[in-house]
Parts: C-alpha cells; structure tokens; sequence
C-alpha cells in the first residue's frame, strides 16, 4: 500500500493542480447558475465519472493506445467541444425568447446535466496520459499495483469532487441574490459559460500540437 508520506505529497500535487480552474469547473459555475446547487451536482457526477474511467484506463496500460491513435482522439476532441458549444447557443437563444419573461424556463433533465459534465471530462482523452504519467511518480513497483491505483484514483476523485461542488456553490450563492427579474441575464451567463468551457478545451487542443 502506499505509505502516509507518498499519499499526502500526492495530495499536495493534486490540489496545485486543481488550483487553477479548467472548463470543468466553469462548466459548474454555468450550470449551478441555470439549474441551482442540487441539480448542478449530477453535472459534477458525470464529469466524475468520466474521470474514473480515464483512471481505470490509465491503470489498464491504455495510455499509450491513446496517444497512437489520433485521429480517435481528435474525433472525441473535437466532438465534445462542439457539444459544448451547441449547448451553449441554444441556452443564450433560449433567453432571448424569454426575454422579459416572468419566469425562467423549466431547467435541464438529470440526465442531460450528467451527459454535460461526462462530455465536458471526455472530451479530454489525454487526461488518460495525465494519470498515467502522474501515477507512477507515487507508486511503489514492489507491491501490488492495483491497490494503489485505487487509492491515488480515489484521492483523485474526491478532491476533484469538492472543488467542483465548491464551484457550484459560490455560483449558486450569486444567483439567489439576484431578482426574478434577472433570470435571463443568469440564463445568458450560463450559456457563455458553455462556450467557454468549449473555447478553452479547443485553445488547450491547438497549443498542445
């Protein structure tokens, strides 16, 4: 298993790394917006598990299938930011129609919410190469792997999990303090929020190449 020191400069790396907001946490700000705290959280649910199978992946040894195939990885890229980015317009003509409208329109299914936050994470593949490339640095080669992996992927997931639902929180702590007035200027922020997130995984894609 891994010792006590190993796990805690694991968890010191992933915080650093968690500590600079990715489309994943702007993703939570947008829907915790549009769809309040509670339902915001079935977003952080399938980004979650789109995590957890990347993690599974990377233990698996599929990394290096991931990075020799392309034009796969282009395909998923790609399509995820599309997604992202459809989501978003459709959002931002939505509260155009509504414009002045008493009310907001009823919010996004469950499970279009978890399909966003699951498109959004998968729509990195080379988040397999990350935790295979991260993994290693803490493992210990003389036991056995699979505990291991469990347990730094664990770790991975519920500090990932906390920082998605923190985003969620701050946002949904904001648009209760605006007016029933306000709800399509919320719904529009929400809808740039998409794209934005989409914006950043294609800028990540073409300064990586």
């Amino acid at each position: 298993m891994i010792s006590t020191e190993t796990w805690l400069l694991y968890l010191g790396a992933v915080l650093l790394f968690m500590s600079t907001p990715g489309p994943s946490h702007l993703l939570m700000l947008s829907t915790s917006l549009a769809n309040g705290f509670e339902r915001s959280l079935a977003t952080a649910a399938g980004d979650l598990t789109a995590n957890a199978l990347q993690i599974a992946a990377a233990g698996a040894g599929l990394a290096a299938l991931v990075t020799a195939s392309r034009y796969g990885f282009a395909v998923i890229k790609w399509a995820g930011v599309a997604y992202l980015v459809w989501l978003g317009i459709r959002q931002l003509l939505d509260s155009l129609r509504r414009d002045g409208a008493a009310s907001a329109a009823p919010g996004a299914s469950l499970r279009r919410l978890w399909l966003r936050g699951f498109v959004t994470s998968a729509a990195n593949p080379k988040a397999v190469v990350f935790f295979a490339a991260l993994f290693p640095q803490f493992i210990d080669p003389e036991s056995p792997l699979t505990p291991q992996i469990v347990v730094l992927g664990a770790t991975y997931i519920v500090v990932d999990g906390v920082f998605l639902a923190s985003y969620a929180k701050a946002a949904a702590w904001l648009g209760q303090r605006w007016t029933q007035s306000r709800s399509v200027w919320i719904d529009r922020a929400a809808g740039l929020g998409l794209i934005c997130a989409a914006l950043m995984l294609g800028a990540r894609e073409s300064t990586e190449r």
